[in-house]
């Protein structure tokens, strides 16, 4: 199973406050911990809403809002994707993880979706669409 591990967004993050060097090194050791156990997929930090937009999706519409967004708490300021063979392996990794903000902060736990839990819906010829954009983005990485 897959994890999608958001680091929610605080004050601080959102005014593009940067970690100090103590905090990079630890995160930097956690994420080495990630990668020996053979956990670690992907994970990046994010700029602050100010830097980045929405969009709006009404029927054929597309509205664009550029940030900044209010309630920082809601946003997403880091991310991770853990392989996994449950949520409570999940949230044992993120108990080990550093507080990655200043002040005190969430980190949310989110199952992505396997091509399995589609069931029905996903078709042979969907499935060998999705098996070769697959293909396709691991052969730029």
């Amino acid at each position: 199973m897959r994890f999608l591990v958001m680091v929610k967004a605080t004050a601080d993050s959102e005014a593009g406050t940067m970690p100090s060097e103590e905090m990079m090194a630890a995160m930097g050791r956690y994420n080495e911990q990630l990668v020996e156990a053979g956990v670690l997929l992907a994970g990046e930090g994010l700029h602050p809403s100010s830097a980045g937009a929405r969009l709006r999706f009404s029927g054929s519409e597309r509205r664009v809002t550029r940030g900044p967004f209010d309630h920082a708490e809601e946003l997403v300021a880091g991310f991770w994707i853990f392989k996994l063979g449950s949520l409570d392996e999940a949230i044992d990794w993120v108990r080990r993880c550093p507080n990655p903000m200043i002040t005190d902060s969430d980190i949310e736990i989110r199952r992505i979706f396997e091509a399995e839990d589609f069931g029905e819906a996903l078709t042979p010829e969907l499935r060998e669409q999705e098996d070769q954009l697959r293909a396709k983005i691991d052969g730029r990485l």
